[in-house]
């Protein structure tokens, strides 16, 4: 077994204090990384705040890991000692399902087991996430990570950036396509580089004029503030894909008014109910589509970080010692973030040195 430090929280809404654990020693698939960098998403505060349900204490949090590879197993083939890698949301799956056979076992039909809050595939084991110094995982489910990234930058395209990135693909987002992002934030930020670098002309749908300036500066050609009724009327029926970051429940009506017949709007943040109710008119007339899409399956995941590697995109963050960790979840519930936390896991070293 291997000694591990990190930060955990003991019970629900806890503070994150400093933790030690076991991880398992490498095995002949897996590979063990030293942890550089754990970004921070907002789904770590809602599951140490028990906000989803069903989650286990201690929890250490984290999804968003790049780091040095320091060991391999014996059948290990896509990565040596010495590399960078990364880790996502995910640690495993079935494996043997349609979806797993499909290279999507984000969708796999027993369930993916999670980086954190989760049980290993042996019933008994809990994972334990990126906010710790070392992770042991299955090949399989650790992508390579080009040395020309920023790996700071690059730690929360593990989840905000094929967050955006999987529908993205997925409705073939292109050249000669109009494409909004609605929702600043750290998906909506990823969504604005991505969109454009596939070459689309996208526009950024948000509700101040002062956040629509940000987008510009991130890649917008354009941006529609969704409060003006007449900026929204000037849109209407002319946008090919929405990408949809709001996290909360929220009325998705006047959005729909604004695809093209045939178009599709998908949602990647919003996990309860969508309030008011939709109105089926906006769906009927001009056949059009409201979708989910959640992160890609692993195959998609490196093909996302190879592309963001060659367009030179990564999350703009602001980095912080573990020891702040606290103060940084107390600014990200106040959105005052730009637009990606991400711990620099360096100090955590120091701290036990």
């Amino acid at each position: 077994m291997i000694q591990v430090h990190g930060y955990a929280a003991q019970h629900a809404g806890a503070p994150l204090t400093p933790f030690q654990f076991e991880r398992r020693a490498p095995g002949p698939h897996d590979v063990q990384i030293e942890i550089l960098y754990s970004g921070i998403c907002h789904s770590d505060l809602h599951q140490a705040h028990a906000h989803w349900g069903a989650e286990l204490f201690p929890m250490v949090p984290g999804h968003e890991i790049i780091g040095r590879v320091v060991a391999v197993g014996a059948h290990v083939t896509k990565l040596k000692p010495g590399d960078y890698a990364g880790v996502g949301c995910m640690v495993d799956s079935c494996r043997h399902c349609s979806a797993c056979e499909e290279d999507l076992e984000q969708y796999c039909d027993e369930g993916a087991t999670w980086t954190y809050n989760a049980i290993e595939r042996d019933g008994v084991t809990p994972t334990y996430g990126g906010y710790s110094d070392q992770i042991v995982v299955e090949e399989r489910f650790v992508v390579s990570i080009p040395e020309t990234l920023d790996l700071k930058g690059a730690a929360p395209l593990l989840c905000a950036g094929i967050t955006t990135y999987s529908p993205l693909r997925h409705w073939k987002v292109g050249p000669g396509q109009k494409v909004g992002v609605i929702g600043l934030g750290g998906l909506g930020h990823m969504g604005v580089k991505l969109a454009k670098a596939m070459g689309a002309q996208v526009v950024m749908i948000t509700t101040t004029p002062e956040k629509g300036r940000d987008a510009t500066r991130l890649g917008a050609d354009e941006v529609l503030v969704s409060r003006d009724p007449a900026a929204m009327a000037s849109h209407a029926a002319s946008f090919d894909f929405l990408l949809n970051t709001i996290p909360v429940g929220h009325d998705v009506n006047p959005y729909l008014a604004l695809l093209k017949r045939d178009r599709t709007m998908v949602l990647v943040g919003a996990l309860e109910p969508l309030q008011p109710a939709l109105n089926g008119a906006n769906l009927i007339f001009g056949r059009k589509s409201i979708s989910g899409s959640g992160i890609g399956g692993m195959a998609e995941t490196q093909e996302m970080i190879d592309f963001c590697a060659k367009h030179g995109v990564v999350s703009d963050v602001e980095v912080v010692p573990i020891q702040q960790v606290n103060e940084a979840w107390q600014r990200l519930e106040k959105n005052d973030v730009k637009y990606r936390f991400v711990i620099d896991m360096a100090s955590l070293r120091g701290e036990v040195a």
